[in-house]
């Protein structure tokens, strides 16, 4: 067989990742919903998974803070994608900074396969750090995309998630009552407050 014959009968699909990343607030949950709707039109077969521990809005849909949802499967750990993610053509995963750092392995195997995945969360946490596995997401994505919020206290683009209580958790579920975007000074003036 030729090359050009291997070419033509070749079936092969490429796989890869997309990373949607900024604060809370910023649209990373409605961005992803968009896709894998898109996704779901195009009548390609889509999974959704989320970290078990993610009950905010609901058990079993992702939801954004604009109340759009599609549902999902919540698992405990990373590896658990592995095992669920057969015959399909689309992987998202929601609030990816709460899986433990083999979901970067995950990833790349699902893409490795031919899959295309399509990951959304937190690129820092409250504290203004690089937030679980996600930098070692983006080192490796194909496709990154940063979002922003609007800092609620001057109007600017916002790309930190303040923490308004004084609980030193990293992980808190929370909402408005417990988070607010700020843009870089407006987080720097809350937190040198705080002190």
């Amino acid at each position: 067989m030729t090359f050009l014959e291997k070419s033509i009968g070749s079936t092969k699909r490429s796989g890869f990742i997309e990373v949607i990343s900024g604060s809370m607030f910023s649209g990373k949950t409605e961005e992803l919903i968009r896709r894998l709707k898109r996704a779901k039109i195009a009548n390609q077969k889509v999974e959704i998974y989320k970290p078990i521990v993610d009950t905010r809005y609901s058990d079993k849909e992702v939801v954004s803070h604009d109340a759009n949802a599609i549902m999902s499967t919540p698992v405990p750990s990373a590896a658990h994608i592995l095992l669920l993610a057969s015959n399909v053509e689309v992987v998202g995963i929601d609030e990816a900074q709460f899986f433990d750092d083999g979901l970067v392995d995950v990833c790349n195997e699902l893409a490795n396969r031919g899959l295309r995945v399509i990951v959304a969360g937190l690129d820092m946490d409250y504290r203004g750090k690089p937030f679980g596995p996600i930098p070692d997401l983006f080192a490796i994505a194909d496709y990154v995309t940063k979002v922003h919020a609007i800092c609620t206290r001057c109007g600017s683009l916002a790309q930190y998630s303040y923490r308004k209580s004084d609980t030193d958790k990293l992980v808190l579920l929370g909402e408005k009552d417990e988070y607010e975007p700020l843009c870089r000074v407006c987080y720097l003036e809350a937190t040198r407050a705080k002190k």
